[in-house]
């Protein structure tokens, strides 16, 4: 057990490691070699983790969406209304774009070298997401059965909650800005205009 443990932690902390590898020197030139070196390993032991710099680079995303959507499903099933399981999952996922920063950096190069390519970059980003934008969409459509969220169209929602996620990783990765506090209104706003009855016009 001890030895499975210690394997896992190795391997975290080669992640975390690589992150920054690939931060500095971009996806493109970074090799094996490299985040061998940063790890103080040689190369024949980072291949008892990892078998190339893309699986590292693949497993950091995993990670985070693991991660993402572990923290997501513990609201999932509050006995709370979809109007708050909704704001809490929205945060959740803010929370975790500022945290994992480098990640985001990373992915930005990695998707720019991919289109030089002539890979549709759009295609995969959408397969990596759509387990994220199923929860949202389950959300709503919960909240819409339930009363909370008015008979809106379902993927118009999920859509302008998708953007405004968007918007803050482009804000975060391309404008560097360290405080999405505008955005996260921005977004109550748009959960605001879901629910049935949330500003009643006075007769």
């Amino acid at each position: 057990m001890a030895i499975i443990v210690e394997h896992e932690k190795r391997r975290k902390e080669i992640l975390q490691k690589s992150l920054d590898v690939f931060v500095e020197e971009g996806y493109e030139d970074v090799t094996f070699q490299k985040i061998a070196d940063r790890c103080g390993i040689t190369r024949t032991t980072l291949y008892i983790y990892f078998h190339n710099k893309y699986d590292i680079f693949i497993e950091s995303i995993k990670e985070l969406l693991g991660s993402m959507e572990l923290d997501i499903k513990k609201w999932l099933n509050k006995d709370i209304s979809q109007e708050e399981i909704l704001r809490q999952v929205v945060e959740i996922i803010f929370t975790k774009i500022e945290q994992n920063k480098k990640l985001f950096v990373v992915l930005l190069s990695y998707f720019m070298q991919l289109k030089k390519t002539g890979v549709d970059i759009e295609e995969r980003i959408q397969r990596r997401v759509l387990r994220l934008r199923h929860i949202l969409s389950t959300i709503i459509i919960h909240g819409i059965k339930e009363g909370t969220f008015q008979h809106l169209i379902v993927k118009d929602m999920n859509d302008l909650l998708y953007g405004l996620i968007e918007s803050a990783i482009f804000r975060l990765v391309i404008l560097n800005q360290e405080d999405l506090s505008d955005l996260r209104k921005t977004i109550n706003v748009a959960i605001d205009g879901f629910v049935v009855n949330k500003n009643p016009e006075k007769e």
